[in-house]
């Protein structure tokens, strides 16, 4: 298709927006290991979440048989404020990289969080408030999520407790500005608020925090609370559930004009947007279709999960107070530097996708220093006009990698990424990477090696 008939900005309508989120987990050729009880190791039962999770979400984390779930109408009145969002045609990269390649790429930055989370988040608070729900808990590394939950939180009246890396509330004193415009409180962590808090400050006293230790005071008050219950914007089966509204969308827009993906890239922290952009292309490969694409996953080097973590049960949080998943792992314990895609620095990886690039569904991975991200983010946005988020210039890094073989190789190949938020509150990070202050931080293998020593030896 010549680029004249490719318009930049590909469209749904409103009634487009699918009405169903797809389950990937029910096409699995093999299903991932169910999350354990610490205390017994046995498979964790809907009466043992609950007091974590909505009802809900506990059976929207439990389901492993119905491909599709159907996506309440009020929440899709929701989506409308903002969705569906565009499948954009970057002409303006490509020419700057004298590429034969075409690149799309879903944005998700065209709502007040500026990124992607907010598909999750209204869900997530939609049936608290159908449940009846005083409140919500939650922790956010670089702020889109605390920022998206908050601003669901918001439009339906419940209470939110936010408990922020204290590194990434320090480096973005303004997501949390935005987080308490929409009602919700803001804590730095690790706190004095919390017993776990207060547990890893007298280890540490100078921790910088990290999403694992967030997550651990957020449950800490959600499960101690009356009313509340906790809320996570990432790694979750429910959370990739409701992320698959990105990959319908982005294949729907692919039918409307002819094309179809040969790559697919995504950014992986926890998995939420590479899940949900790459689940509803996942299940051409899963059934073995040569027209299946090749799946990217692009990480931090500085918290390299799935390049050098290890396939292991472990917890998901650094006071070992959740549940053991079976996933790609640096170890609970493991505290990545303070390193400016805080979205991304988490120990561990859903146990979808981990079990995906385990077998082999998921092609590659790789790891990215900052310094090469922001030197790609820049470039984008000088050709495209968009401020990326540093999450998501990981696979804009990826994807400039792979325009750059067809260059090489004169092929013309189709490639999609996650264009998963903007970068307007990562002003101060690029500012480090214009002035030459940015260092990169790679962890040694006795940095790791420290955090593989805390995964417990369970079997499964």
């Amino acid at each position: 298709m010549s680029k004249q008939k490719v318009p930049y900005k590909i469209y749904l309508s409103e009634e487009e927006i699918p009405k169903a989120w797809y389950n990937v987990r029910a096409d699995m050729k093999t299903d991932h290991r169910p999350i354990l009880n610490p205390g017994t190791l046995k498979p964790m039962t809907p009466e043992e979440l609950s007091p974590v999770f909505c009802d809900e979400l506990v059976k929207q984390e439990l389901n492993d048989k119905d491909r599709f779930i159907e996506i309440p109408e009020d929440i899709r009145n929701f989506y409308k404020m903002y969705r569906p969002s565009p499948l954009v045609r970057a002409y303006c990269l490509e020419e700057a990289l004298g590429t034969p390649a075409k690149i799309y790429y879903k944005y998700e930055g065209g709502n007040t969080s500026g990124s992607h989370k907010l598909n999750s988040a209204i869900a997530q608070a939609y049936y608290a408030k159908q449940q009846g729900l005083v409140g919500l808990t939650t922790e956010t590394g670089a702020g889109q999520w605390g920022t998206a939950l908050s601003m669901a939180c918001g439009f339906l009246g419940l209470d939110l407790k936010v408990f922020m890396v204290k590194i990434s509330a320090e480096q973005k004193p303004y997501r949390k500005g935005v987080i308490e415009t929409f009602g919700a409180s803001v804590t730095p962590s690790p706190s004095n608020t919390t017993q776990v808090g207060r547990k890893i400050l007298e280890s540490d006293p100078d921790s910088n925090g990290s999403l694992g230790c967030a997550i651990s005071e957020a449950v800490e008050v959600a499960v101690t609370t009356e009313g509340y219950r906790y809320a996570l914007g990432s790694v979750l089966n429910q959370v990739l559930l409701h992320q698959s509204i990105l990959g319908m969308e982005a294949k729907t827009a692919f039918e409307k004009i002819g094309e179809y993906p040969d790559i697919v890239i995504g950014c992986a922290g926890g998995g939420s947007n590479l899940g949900g952009l790459m689940s509803p292309f996942m299940e051409e490969k899963i059934v073995g279709k040569d027209t299946a694409p090749y799946f990217i996953a692009v990480e931090p080097a500085s918290c390299p999960t799935l390049t050098r973590g290890k396939f292991a049960y472990d917890f998901c949080d650094t006071g070992m107070v959740t549940p053991l998943a079976k996933m790609y792992t640096l170890g609970a314990t493991f505290a990545p530097s303070g390193s400016h895609a805080g979205g991304l620095r988490y120990h561990g990886m859903s146990p979808i996708l981990s079990q995906l690039y385990h077998d082999g569904f998921i092609d590659e991975a790789r790891s990215v220093v900052q310094t090469d991200v922001f030197k790609a983010a820049e470039m984008f946005a000088k050709a495209e006009g968009t401020l990326p988020a540093p999450e998501s210039a990981h696979a804009i890094h990826a994807t400039i990698e792979e325009a750059l073989k067809c260059k090489e190789t004169g092929e013309e190949k189709t490639i999609l990424f996650g264009l998963s938020g903007t970068g307007y509150f990562d002003i101060g990070a690029y500012m480090q990477y214009n002035d030459g202050t940015m260092v990169d931080s790679i962890p040694t293998d006795e940095d790791l090696q420290r955090g593989f020593a805390a995964i417990p030896n369970v079997e499964g």
